[in-house]
């Protein structure tokens, strides 16, 4: 028996869908169940058990989640936002104590993907072609346009693009604690990948960013670029990532080259797109869990495949102990 927590589900229906899919298709025995602070999150309404947290910064957030993960017999936890990383890879030993996994990498990985320097220098080491970055306290010897956005944001919330340096000096205030990139222009790439638990990959899956809104894809295409997979193993083999990593990258349409953005190490939000065209890391997971090894499967995902995402909705009704979906 298989029992997975999905922390800070929220809106992540698809990625839960996905586990669901491949459970069945499996045949195997156990529950998908969801966390979430709010009651309202639309996966606790797609779930096998809703579960309701305090906030990350709760003091008592850990233990919550502990209690809920011994009563309810969960093996795995997997996280689904940037912000709960840093506080599970702390409790990873806690966890571990009642034989509950956390599918988290190891510490550099997060480090390197929280904190956007980090990332820059992290890929400058590599060789890899990355916009020259500045932070708060460095004097900004770049160029207008350029972007800026804060050091360790997500979901391209206070990200903008900068047309002069009277803009410049507004948006440095507005957001503080920020970090300015030259801006590179192209066409934008998400970068699927799954690796087994010692961080070697199972799945690269590259995706053109057609269309997007909030930093979430609305519209993608599945690629292959050799090129540009042989730079993303290159970033998993120094990074040696456990279980999901998400790469961003911007082909620079004036010189040709991959320039390489920003690091989640979490399943992204168009992730499970690339599963569907057959990547499918969520019952690679199950295999992973059940000891089974598995090698690197290149083009596993159909390319040219085009996806078309649009918002649902569901309508629960709200009574005195309980809300439930009607269906």
């Amino acid at each position: 028996m298989y029992n997975i927590l999905f922390t800070s589900a929220g809106r992540r229906v698809e990625l839960i869908q996905q586990f669901i899919n491949a459970r069945i298709n499996k045949n195997i025995i156990g529950n998908i169940l969801c966390a979430d602070l709010s009651e309202l999150a639309p996966t606790l309404y797609f779930t096998d058990k809703a579960i309701n947290l305090p906030p990350l910064s709760s003091p008592q957030y850990i233990f919550d989640l502990l209690d809920v993960c011994i009563k309810e017999n969960v093996n795995l936890i997997i996280p689904t936002i940037d912000t709960e990383l840093e506080i599970l890879l702390e409790n990873v030993c806690l966890f571990k104590e009642h034989n509950i996994e956390l599918l988290i990498s190891n510490e550099n990985t997060i480090l390197v993907s929280q904190d956007k320097m980090k990332t820059f220098e992290f890929f400058k080491s590599l060789g890899l072609y990355t916009p020259k970055s500045f932070v708060a306290g460095m004097e900004f010897t770049g160029t207008v346009p350029c972007f800026i956005k804060p050091l360790s944001g997500s979901s391209s919330i206070n990200a903008f693009k900068v047309q002069n340096h009277k803009e410049l000096e507004f948006f440095k205030y507005y957001i503080n604690d920020y970090i300015i990139q030259d801006l590179i222009e192209g066409e934008e790439f998400t970068i699927d990948v799954f690796c087994d638990f010692e961080g070697k990959p199972i799945y690269i899956t590259s995706r053109l960013r057609i269309a997007t809104r909030s930093g979430e894809v609305l519209k993608t295409k599945i690629i292959s670029d050799p090129i540009l997979t042989s730079q993303v193993l290159r970033i998993i083999d120094e990074l040696k990532p456990k279980g999901p990593l998400t790469i961003q990258a911007i082909k620079n349409r004036n010189d040709g080259n991959y320039y390489f953005i920003e690091i989640n190490a979490r399943f992204g939000g168009g992730c499970p797109l690339s599963m569907i065209a057959g990547a499918d890391s969520a019952s690679a997971l199950y295999d992973l869990l059940e000891g089974k090894h598995l090698s690197y499967i290149e083009g596993a995902a159909q390319v040219d495949l085009v996806f078309l995402r649009f918002d649902q909705n569901i309508v629960i009704k709200q009574g005195d102990n309980d809300h439930y979906a009607i269906p």
